[in-house]
């Protein structure tokens, strides 16, 4: 149980400061646990790893702000605080399905005049292994 409570402060942390330079490490030192030990209970608790949790709420980010068009994919990459575009590019491709440029093209005709809080929604990544839950016989 007390477990729990420090593990919801990191996900609460990763939400919160998705953009800011974190590290397992760090997210563990400030919870009094080992980073493995947080690894391991972050991932029984909600499914992904720390860092995949936070990578997805980066590409969620980035998601958004590519669906409004004013910015560089290099731009975004750094603003959801990736510091490489490669492998930016890269995760994104693999949780969204398309690179980040060609989700741009997509996403601002498919959302145009669609409120943003439904976008969002709407636009979610969805992992593959999510994917396999709902539609057990695909898995």
């Amino acid at each position: 149980m007390k477990d729990l409570a420090r593990l919801r402060r990191v996900r609460d942390r990763i939400d919160r400061e998705y953009a800011q330079p974190l590290n397992v490490e760090a997210l563990a030192r400030d919870v009094h646990m080992s980073a493995g030990h947080l690894s391991r209970e972050f991932r029984r608790a909600y499914g992904e790893s720390p860092y995949s949790y936070l990578m997805t709420r980066r590409i969620e980010r980035a998601m958004a702000l590519l669906r409004r068009g004013d910015m560089s994919v290099t731009e975004v990459c750094f603003a959801v605080g990736c510091s490489s575009l490669g492998t930016f590019s890269t995760r994104f491709t693999e949780l969204v399905g398309v690179p980040p440029s060609v989700y741009r093209r997509m996403a601002a005709d498919a959302t145009k005049g669609m409120p943003s809080c439904v976008a969002k929604q709407v636009t979610r990544p969805v992992r593959n292994r999510e994917a396999r839950v709902l539609v057990p016989h695909l898995a």
